[in-house]
């Protein structure tokens, strides 16, 4: 049944247009038409017009409403604040459960970003980028990446080896590589295929045979090294000769090193597929 609100009647066409934006206080070009009756003449008088008039929704309402609507299916209660700049579209997601929006480090945000987006075009001709954001995430995340940024740098300056991050969505790649664009002594680009593409920061220095190292992780080339200056494998084969060494296994028990002798060499006979009791020259 529709309501009262919405129905608007006049003696023509025109005039239950005018009645309608009179009572919506809006003009022509914000409102939709739906010519519910037409106006007819009788014998005695004649009907009036009938019609349906709703404000028009614009392309962030639209993909807000869809967004309203996916999160009631989701069980989450929210709402949508749209703003348009910059021939941009941001719809801010207002709600409570904010993790659940945003999922693990965006990807649910990101999401929902990709179908909003799909549903504020359709019809048009020029495409419109919009940006759904839920407390602050976004800018927050760009300080982050921005951060981790200029870290990688000074890594691969101080290493001289090429450094790979994490696979990242486009946006994010887009950060890093803007917050580098400047670096006098790295240069960035991206590798792999989507979704783990990822970025690669360069220094001026590296080697171009160099397949890099993964950001967080240690240079394998220095960690054994630092393993053989903390007393590695090598310096515990040293400890394990020497009178101080035969000492320490006389202490637990163990035969002395020195004047045991040999037992001797069992003979084998018949066929074994192995190693055999006389090897052969």
């Amino acid at each position: 049944m529709e309501e009262e609100t919405n129905v608007f009647t006049g003696k023509t066409y025109e005039e239950a247009v005018n009645n309608a934006l009179l009572e919506l206080a809006l003009s022509a070009s914000e409102v939709e038409i739906t010519v519910l009756e037409e106006g007819k003449k009788k014998l005695f008088g004649s009907s009036k017009w009938k019609i349906k008039a709703v404000k028009k929704q614009s392309d962030g309402d639209r993909a807000a409403n869809f967004i309203e609507g996916l999160l009631k299916i989701l069980g989450i209660q929210g709402e949508c604040e749209v703003s348009n700049a910059d021939d941009n579209i941001k719809i801010d997601v207002k709600t409570a459960s904010s993790a659940r929006v945003i999922g693990k480090r965006g990807d649910i945000l990101d999401a929902i970003q990709c179908m909003a987006g799909a549903v504020a075009n359709i019809g048009r001709e020029k495409y419109i980028k919009v940006v759904v954001d839920c407390e602050n995430y976004r800018s927050q995340r760009e300080e982050t990446l921005t951060t981790l940024a200029h870290k990688v740098e000074q890594k691969a300056i101080e290493t001289g080896r090429k450094v790979l991050l994490e696979p990242m969505n486009p946006y994010e790649r887009r950060i890093i590589h803007s917050a580098l664009v400047n670096s006098e002594h790295v240069k960035t680009s991206s590798e792999g295929k989507e979704p783990a593409r990822y970025v690669v920061v360069v220094p001026d220095t590296a080697n171009p045979a160099d397949r890099g190292i993964r950001y967080g992780e240690r240079d394998r080339r220095h960690g054994r090294d630092d393993r053989h200056g903390r007393g590695g494998r090598g310096e515990r084969r040293e400890r394990g000769k020497g009178r101080e060494g035969r000492d320490n296994r006389r202490e637990r028990g163990g035969k002395p090193a020195g004047g045991a002798k040999r037992a001797k060499k069992e003979i084998i006979f018949g066929t074994y597929l192995g190693n055999s009791g006389n090897k052969e020259e």
